[in-house]
């Protein structure tokens, strides 16, 4: 069981202006509240670890998760509304976030929940904001120290400088993950909002000397770059698609890669270390399709296996 930790939240988009004020929409959301969606849609077996709360946004993720196959048994209810951010998309379709809410749902887990999350778990994914903003950064280290050396553990900083613009925040997160990550999905964006004079090559060695096993920094159209200890830094090329937005792409990404891991079964350290090139370009030709296929769709709308698996053949003798 692949249990993903963290926000599920909506995604508000102006649809249009009238004379009384702005139409809105409301559309499920939050990077780990995808994350686990998309697992369970790719193949893989989920559990979501998040707070969920009981007013009507909080039972609509509920079950939505639920209708999705997604393990709700670790998520906490806690008393609590749920968050609402606000998106924008510029000129490329490119989001942009900003934060309505406090005291949510998604920062109300603490400490006492730990109880919930199996220790058998196959791996642990943790990332975006809730590992910044408290009370639940200390419950999901609390988690992460917990579980290293018994789950898989894998991170995405998914930074959102608009929810919490201290830099050094995010900055400190991430130092604390390297030391603890098995894999380690990151975009090329987020390492410069980090480290703005970094170059992606020595961030990469950065994180292998840390004790990383596997790298992966997503680029965007120039593609994705992927290196471990026994391997060269293998680079793969964007998959052609016409883009309507990248809301979801890198959840997507990441949702393909675990849920790739998972079914192949090198769902822990020592097999992630033994990955072979081969298999570690199978793995991320899988997901970045199925990342293609959320871009070329409005909205975080997360492929099923059979739309990547049909695009993987319909696309074969274009990669010949």
């Amino acid at each position: 069981m692949i249990v993903v930790c963290g926000e599920a939240l909506f995604d508000v988009f102006a649809t249009q202006e009238v004379a009384a004020g702005i139409d809105l929409a409301a559309r499920l959301g939050g990077s780990p509240f995808n994350l686990a969606t998309g697992v369970a849609r790719l193949g893989g077996k989920a559990s979501f670890f998040g707070g969920l709360a009981h007013d009507m946004f909080g039972r609509k993720l509920h079950a939505a998760l639920a209708a999705e196959g997604v393990d709700l048994s670790a998520a906490p209810r806690p008393d609590a509304p749920t968050a609402l951010v606000m998106v924008s998309l510029d000129e490329k379709g490119v989001p942009h976030y900003a934060f309505y809410g406090s005291a949510t749902a998604e920062r109300m887990v603490g400490l006492e929940d730990l109880q919930r999350v199996p220790l058998e778990a196959g791996a642990i994914h943790v990332g975006s904001y809730c590992m910044v903003v408290e009370p639940v950064a200390l419950a999901l280290r609390a988690l992460v120290e917990r579980q290293r050396g018994h789950s898989l553990i894998a991170y995405d900083p998914n930074v959102r400088l608009t929810i919490e613009p201290r830099v050094d925040v995010w900055r400190d997160a991430l130092q604390w993950m390297l030391t603890r990550s098995d894999v380690l999905k990151i975009s090329e964006e987020d390492i410069h909002a980090i480290y703005p004079a970094l170059q992606v090559d020595a961030f990469v060695r950065q994180a292998l000397d840390a004790g990383v096993a596997l790298v992966v920094v997503t680029r965007g159209e120039h593609g994705v770059v992927a290196t471990t200890p026994g391997l060269q830094s293998l680079v793969l090329p964007t998959v052609p698609v016409t883009v309507v937005d990248t809301v979801g792409a890198g959840d997507t990404f990441q949702a393909g890669l675990l849920s790739w891991l998972q079914r192949h079964g090198y769902l822990s350290r020592s097999a992630i270390k033994g990955l072979t090139r081969e298999a570690l370009a199978e793995a991320l030709q899988f997901a970045a399709r199925a990342a293609a296929i959320t871009c070329s769709r409005q909205g975080a709308d997360l492929p099923y296996l059979n739309e990547v698996v049909d695009e993987a053949i319909a696309a074969s003798p274009r990669m010949k």
